[in-house]
């Protein structure tokens, strides 16, 4: 290797290794769980208290619902393109050194979005604040799963998602107590200080992900040219359809573009799929998706993440409509994330030790089911709200830990960057599906009629899912 070579390495992307204490202590794997939980946490907290700002922005820029929401959608299209081409570059330059370079793009980006004078300016710090995000998550699930013993894993995996069920939990009172008490611009300058926490922690207590100085990968090996297409196709499908969902809840664009959008990211879709099956290095692996256990769980993750956010988005909504203040209907909300990380967290030692993942999976599917069920039928009011929402959480507080360790137990170990940069890139497309049809569903039949059909329509996905776990569950599958 060149001295120049040599000198870079080093000084830009060479990791450091934990204090020779903090390395030896016995427990230390769970001291590298909390700092890659002070992403999840940060990542979804920004996800929530978006949500929570939306009538703040429309405001402030004169601007509609269906283009205030392209600053939650922005960051959302931005993340899916990029969790799988950042999980391959983490395999060179090692995960450790992305993860903490996704905290510093972060908080710049959250200061600049802070600072934002148009809607325009802000959605563009929005989609930089994505480049974070992705160096972060791309690395979150693989840093927990092959720094964990695997006896450890479902629970450490608990607490990663317990992380972001506490962001998404303190996001919806948070924001609402942010906009009353100061401006919405603090909604994003909050980011700042957590991202330097970030960084701190995980300088110190996340172990080395390859020495310094040494490349990822064996010297010599082909590692084939980085999937430039596949990942603007990704980009393109994604970003075409979530335009098309944005025109038909009233984006002034002409009727026709929504026909034209949805055409496009049907051919863009095809164009991906060739793409990925000839592609040296594709960003989503076709070997890995045609797992058939690894193809119903990453099915499973965008469909439990669609669940987990329609209700954050809809519910303010159909409160407001009834007369909720909006503090209130703040609180309200925080029951679903509040109990995802109760059965996320506590879920595993409650539960019979019989029960397997794939049992965990079912049960929860199901019980999100009945809670969405509940939620369409029953009166809205915070009395009944509550409870229903309660219900929806835990069901999928035990679905989705359950279903991330199935998938990750699934992929091998050389692989688990691109597994868990696929598993991200799902939950985010779930994520920004579960923005969008919530104002879709208020655009076209109102807050009312609109939010209890798809509350109908999410119950009847949730059930679905549940069947699907139980078609796909097998003996010994845990």
């Amino acid at each position: 290797m060149p001295a120049r070579s040599r000198l870079f390495d080093r000084s830009l992307f060479a990791e450091r290794p934990r204090p020779r204490a903090i390395a030896a202590w016995p427990h230390a794997h769970w001291l590298a769980v909390g700092t890659v939980c002070v992403g999840a946490f940060l990542g979804q907290l920004t996800a929530s208290v978006t949500a929570l700002v939306f009538p703040a922005l429309q405001d402030r820029f004169h601007a509609g619902l269906a283009a205030v929401e392209w600053v939650a959608l922005a960051y959302l299209v931005v993340l899916v393109a990029l969790l799988a081409p950042v999980g391959r570059l983490s395999d060179l330059v090692g995960r450790k050194t992305v993860y903490l370079g996704g905290f510093a793009v972060f908080g710049l980006a959250s200061l600049g979005a802070g600072l934002s004078g148009s809607l325009g300016l802000l959605v563009a710090c929005r989609a930089l604040q994505a480049v974070g995000g992705a160096m972060m998550q791309a690395n979150s699930v693989a840093l927990v799963a092959r720094g964990v013993p695997e006896r450890a894993m479902r629970a450490a995996l608990g607490v990663q998602a317990a992380a972001q069920a506490l962001g998404l939990a303190l996001g919806p009172t948070l924001g609402g107590l942010l906009v009353a008490q100061a401006s919405w611009r603090w909604a994003f300058w909050i980011n700042v200080p957590i991202g330097v926490l970030g960084i701190l922690a995980g300088w110190f207590l996340l172990p080395r992900t390859h020495p310094a100085g040494r490349p990822a990968r064996p010297a010599g090996q082909d590692e084939g040219r980085f999937d430039l297409a596949g990942m603007l196709l990704l980009a393109g499908a994604s970003a075409a359809l979530l335009l098309a969902l944005s025109a038909a809840s009233g984006l002034p664009l002409p009727g026709w573009a929504v026909l034209v959008l949805l055409a496009a990211s049907a051919a863009f879709s095809v164009c991906l799929v060739r793409q990925e099956r000839r592609a040296d290095r594709p960003i989503i692996a076709p070997g890995l998706v045609n797992t058939p256990g690894i193809r119903v769980g990453l099915l499973l993750a965008l469909v439990g993440y669609l669940l987990l956010f329609c209700p954050l988005v809809l519910g303010p909504v159909m409160l407001s409509g009834a007369g909720v203040p909006v503090a209130t209907a703040g609180l309200v909300i925080t029951a679903l994330p509040g109990a995802f990380a109760l059965a996320a967290t506590l879920g595993g030692s409650l539960l019979p030790a019989g029960w397997t993942d794939a049992v965990r999976c079912r049960l929860g599917a199901l019980g999100a089911a009945a809670g969405l069920l509940a939620s369409a039928l029953l009166p809205v009011g915070p009395a009944t709200a509550v409870p229903a929402l309660l219900v929806v959480g835990l069901g999928l507080g035990l679905l989705l830990p359950a279903n991330n360790a199935l998938v990750m137990r699934a992929v091998p170990a050389e692989s688990s960057a691109v597994g868990g940069g696929m598993l991200n890139t799902v939950r985010s497309l779930g994520t920004a599906l579960g923005t969008a049809l919530p104002v879709l569903a208020v655009h076209l039949a109102g807050r009312g009629a609109g939010g209890r059909g798809l509350l109908v329509l999410l119950a009847l996905v949730a059930l679905a899912a549940g069947l699907l776990a139980t078609a796909t569950a097998r003996p010994g599958r845990r």
